[in-house]
């Protein structure tokens, strides 16, 4: 499963953004500065620049100049954000798995407008990862999803429907068995992980699955 890597603009704390010879990376507007501060040359930079660095603009032109398939210039008026201009790219590519580096943080219509974009990969049989130091989230749709005994941290649910169905939670602090989450009462924050084996199953909807670690 061929994996896209994607840096955009917003907070981006992680001690290492991970990367192999075969990942596809993609710099996502003001994502090429935090490219350059982790040291990864990306395969393709995108965005209308509109949140990069001035001081950015210059080496964006010359790689534009050298070699003009690495960087796609996007127009300000749109309906795509960045980040989903580049996934559709990835997709493309043939890209299966995307794990989205600075997509959280800032402005908070940004983070679940890249939390929508989670929901995208989803509806493209793709599956996407929003990643931060302490947090990632990704979505789950009818289905299970196993989690390791060495898992730590908090595990939270959300439902991104109107309700979520069939929810069962197993080997957690607090446990479910066929129940029902919706998007009006957040009965899903803060599970805890208790070093077993544990897992999610929904049988009918969408959730947004949020791991983050305790402070």
């Amino acid at each position: 499963m061929q994996r896209c890597i994607l840096i955009g603009a917003g907070d981006c704390n992680v001690q290492k953004i991970e990367t192999k010879p075969e990942d596809f990376v993609i710099a996502v507007d003001g994502g090429y500065d935090t490219c350059r501060k982790y040291d990864i040359v990306p395969d393709l930079i995108v965005g209308d620049f509109d949140s990069a660095q001035e001081s950015d603009m210059p080496q964006i032109a010359e790689i534009a100049k050298i070699a003009p398939d690495h960087v796609v210039v996007l127009p300000t008026e749109k309906d795509d954000t960045d980040m989903l201009a580049a996934i559709r790219i990835g997709l493309l590519e043939g890209c299966q798995e995307f794990r989205i580096y600075g997509g959280m943080g800032g402005r908070l219509e940004h983070t679940l407008a890249n939390l929508q974009c989670l929901i995208y990969l989803k509806q493209c049989s793709a599956v996407g990862y929003l990643m931060d130091d302490k947090t990632t989230a990704f979505v789950m749709q009818n289905e299970t999803v196993w989690f390791k005994p060495e898992a730590k941290g908090f595990l939270s649910l959300f439902s991104l429907g109107e309700k979520a169905s069939g929810v069962t939670i197993r080997n957690l602090k607090y446990e479910m068995q066929d129940g029902e989450i919706t998007n009006s009462f957040p009965i899903g924050i803060s599970n805890e992980f208790i070093g077993k084996r544990s897992s999610v199953t929904v049988e009918q909807g969408m959730l947004a699955v949020i791991l983050s670690e305790k402070e």
